[in-house]
């Protein structure tokens, strides 16, 4: 190939162009960022875009979970990417612990990439959650009937720890323009075999969207950040309620019964988020349709009644054993 005929390697300058803009809303006082790189190719284009964007302002860690064979090797990938640009990088090593195993990583990942930041005095970490990530996560939360607060999927601003924000920058781009931008770069990346399991709900999504060419990924992230617009509009009404009407007693809660139907189910989310459950949508909303009915009942450790007319909220007991 004569050298006018080689493939050119650079990146789309308006690709790069929007990164840098997402960074300057997410990061605003420019200090430097720590990225998240699996070694999968849209974590490896979002390294590759920060090295055209922030030269020089950013770092790297990859995390390897030892639940694969695979994974040093995949570390080692992302390792000689960073030598190769002049990015320090560093590999955190983790444990994950028993019971589901995909949470559990989420868990011990951002566990030891907070502790990195720490020691590394890097205030913002960046992941690269994505468009199609967005659009797959809406869907998984509206089959599980999730109100405001789920429906507003994946945030791009959010925190690991009281001093480290997360932000994800990329999620104004979808999953064919970061394969565009490892493939112009010509960079060896990793596929995760995970991603092809279809015992995994979000695998399943995945395989059905990619049967429908009128979606838009970009499309959901918008309603995304609409829907978490509205979520912060429903959660200061709901504490001015809240505030208001909520009263402490032993062991619990307790409010008098909104009158506005469409105030019940934002005021059971929050209390319940607030005693730190998570309960599907669907499981909440069965609960709800109960206490309309006078009845109660014992969603995520949670035990909710109606008493003299108001709705009270206690911590499920401990089980007697033996």
């Amino acid at each position: 190939m004569k050298a006018s005929e080689a493939v050119s390697t650079a990146i789309d300058p308006e690709l790069v162009a929007r990164f840098k803009a997402a960074l300057d809303r997410l990061n605003p006082d420019g200090g430097k960022i720590g990225l998240a790189v699996s070694g999968g190719p849209d974590s490896m284009a979002m390294l590759l875009l920060a090295q055209e964007a922030i030269p020089g302002q950013f770092e790297v860690a990859t995390v390897d979970h030892g639940l694969r064979p695979e994974a040093k090797d995949e570390c080692a990938l992302v390792l000689t990417a960073c030598e190769e640009r002049g990015v320090p990088c560093e590999v955190l090593t983790v444990k994950v612990g028993e019971g589901n195993v995909q949470a559990k990583a989420r868990e011990a990942r951002y566990a030891a990439l907070d502790r990195w930041g720490k020691r590394r005095r890097i205030r913002t970490l960046a992941t690269a959650h994505h468009a199609n990530d967005q659009m797959e996560t809406i869907l998984m939360r509206l089959n599980r009937g999730c109100g405001t607060s789920g429906l507003s999927a994946i945030r791009d601003r959010t925190y690991v720890s009281r001093w480290r924000a997360l932000v994800r920058p990329l999620l104004s781009f979808s999953r064919g323009e970061l394969g565009k931008v490892v493939e112009s770069a010509r960079i060896a990346v990793a596929h995760d075999p995970s991603n092809a399991d279809t015992s995994f709900e979000r695998i399943q999504i995945r395989s059905a969207l990619s049967q429908i060419d009128c979606l838009d990924p970009k499309g959901f992230s918008v309603s995304a950040q609409h829907m978490e617009d509205a979520d912060m509009l429903c959660e200061w009404a709901v504490n001015m309620w809240l505030s208001d009407n909520e009263k402490t007693e032993k062991g619990g809660l307790r409010h008098p019964v909104p009158i506005a139907r469409y105030m019940h189910f934002p005021i059971l989310e929050t209390q319940f988020r607030l005693m730190g459950a998570t309960p599907r949508g669907r499981d909440l909303a069965q609960l709800m349709d109960q206490l309309r009915k006078g009845k109660g009942g014992n969603v995520a450790g949670i035990l909710v009644k109606v008493d003299k007319g108001d709705w009270v909220y206690r911590p499920e007991p401990p089980r007697r054993t033996g």
